[in-house]
């Protein structure tokens, strides 16, 4: 069986699903809040999600293209991600100083309340990994794989 470009358009987009789904697995579930730039990887697979749901119905090489954009602004997020955490280069304001900064705001007594509070999570400190991967770099890689299918989905026939 010949995989159509709507075919490919729906793999891609259930893989930005099931990478979207996991994130959210992983915060709610196991308890691993994101930091800044964690959730900013998220915003390329909502909007390959909505891509993909149009493309299944529409399937134009156009949507396969922008999907295909949409993948690689998140492979280049989940990038600049693990550079951070891996001391390569300096992560954005909101990932660290400034962001402790704005704990001097708060009391004495809110800063040492334990049982709530704001939670501070830095984007240079890996909070999970596998195989020597965190999961910036896992979503990186997938990410790579998802534009292909989405270039794939591009290049078919309708």
């Amino acid at each position: 069986m010949t995989l159509t470009r709507r075919h490919l358009i729906a793999i891609a987009g259930l893989g930005s699903l099931g990478l979207f789904l996991g994130a959210l697995y992983f915060q709610y579930v196991v308890g691993l809040l994101p930091c800044a730039m964690c959730l900013w990887q998220r915003w390329p697979h909502r909007i390959a999600i909505v891509l993909s749901v149009v493309g299944v119905v529409i399937p134009h090489a156009i949507l396969a293209w922008l999907g295909a954009a949409t993948a690689l602004v998140g492979a280049g997020l989940a990038l600049l991600h693990t550079g951070v955490e891996r001391a390569w280069w300096d992560g954005p304001q909101v990932c660290g100083a400034s962001a402790a900064q704005d704990l001097g705001a708060m009391s004495v007594e809110d800063l040492f309340d334990t049982t709530s509070g704001p939670q501070l999570v830095l984007c240079n400190e890996v909070a999970w990994e596998f195989l020597g991967l965190s999961m910036a770099s896992w979503n990186g890689l997938a990410c790579l794989v998802l534009a292909a299918i989405w270039v794939m989905a591009a290049r078919r026939p309708a």
